[in-house]
Parts: C-alpha cells; sequence; structure tokens
C-alpha cells in the first residue's frame, strides 16, 4: 500500500481515511440494524465499537491486506458510510469489496458512486484484476447494485460465514478487469 491514504473525490463524493474523530458521525449508521445485519454484525452499542472497527481500517491498511475508505458528502465533510477493499491476496492480484452507506442517504446513488470509484482504484492503483462481492441472498438491494456496476453472479457459497450465530450462505459476485473497462 501507498505510504500516505490515497483520498478519492467524484461528483458528490470524498473518499477518504477515517479518524477517531468520525466516531460519532459512524455510529450514527452503524448501530442501525438495518445497515449492519447484511454485514453479519449486530448494532454497535457504543462509540468505543466503533473505535475498534476505525482501529482495523487502520490494521488493515498498514497489513496491506485492504483499504476501507470514509464516505464523505463533498458539502458537509461527515461521515456517511464506508467502502473498500478487504480480504486483499496481492499475489492473486484479487480482493473482496464492502460498503455500507447510513439509511439517512439509502436510494440516492451514494454507494453506487463510491463503489464505482472505489472499483476503478482496485484496477489502476492496486493492479487487481478480480474484485469479488460477497453477499446475503436476501439483501436484493445490494445485489442490484453489484450488477449495475458490471459485477457478475458467480454462484451460492453454502454455510460461507458463522455470524451472528448462524451459518450464512452468500452469493459470489465477481468483476474481473476486463468486465470493467469494457462497462
Amino acid at each position: 500500500m501507498e505510504k500516505e491514504f490515497p483520498i478519492i473525490e467524484t461528483k458528490r463524493l470524498i473518499l477518504r481515511q477515517v479518524t477517531l474523530d468520525d466516531a460519532a458521525d459512524m455510529f450514527h449508521y452503524l448501530s442501525d440494524q438495518d445497515v449492519v445485519k447484511p454485514m453479519g454484525l449486530d448494532p454497535f452499542q457504543t462509540v468505543k465499537d466503533v473505535w475498534d472497527e476505525i482501529k482495523w481500517y487502520t490494521a488493515i491498511y498498514e497489513e496491506g491486506t485492504g483499504i476501507r475508505w470514509g464516505i464523505t458528502l463533498k458539502d458537509s465533510g461527515k461521515v456517511i458510510g464506508s467502502c473498500g477493499f478487504l480480504n486483499r491476496i496481492p499475489k492473486h492480484y484479487r480482493a473482496e469489496v464492502g460498503y455500507e452507506v447510513s439509511k439517512d442517504y439509502w436510494g440516492q446513488g451514494i454507494a453506487s458512486e463510491a463503489l464505482e470509484a472505489v472499483v476503478q482504484y482496485g484496477y489502476y492503483h492496486l493492479q487487481l484484476e478480480r474484485i469479488e462481492a460477497l453477499i446475503e441472498p436476501a439483501n436484493v438491494p445490494s445485489q442490484k447494485l453489484v450488477e449495475k456496476q458490471g459485477f457478475k453472479k458467480e454462484g451460492l457459497l453454502r454455510h460461507y460465514e458463522f455470524t451472528r450465530g448462524k451459518f450464512d450462505n452468500l452469493y459470489m459476485y465477481s468483476i474481473i478487469k476486463r468486465d470493467f473497462n469494457s462497462n
């Protein structure tokens, strides 16, 4: 990974590194059951829980296994979600992408705008060849989001993760660089 955390600018958004100062903004959406359930998480109970999430973002960046940007609106600078890569395997030129946006901003194309910018960053700065998205079958809005970006559904991974006391099936979606370039 690069030494200085990269900033990505889109039409309406600035994607940047989050800091502990952003914890209260992040708590607003990470404490929302509807936002975190598809991530396999329980709603965060305290701002200290958010500090642990921010520390994880820092750790994956420093280890080179991922990078997670805070999604901010250009006009406010407030963190309203996050998007980025995890489980990056440079040797195989692949990573998994993840995202979430505060329910206050659902249906406004924010996640789509952020995801497109992050995928582009992955191809042109991290030299990724394949980007994966793992999505619960019930999370139809997320499936539509990645399909709109050109991701293809590859299949169902049965009992792929154990979260919140149960085994979860997940759809595997992917986009390869060639698909993205022709999109």
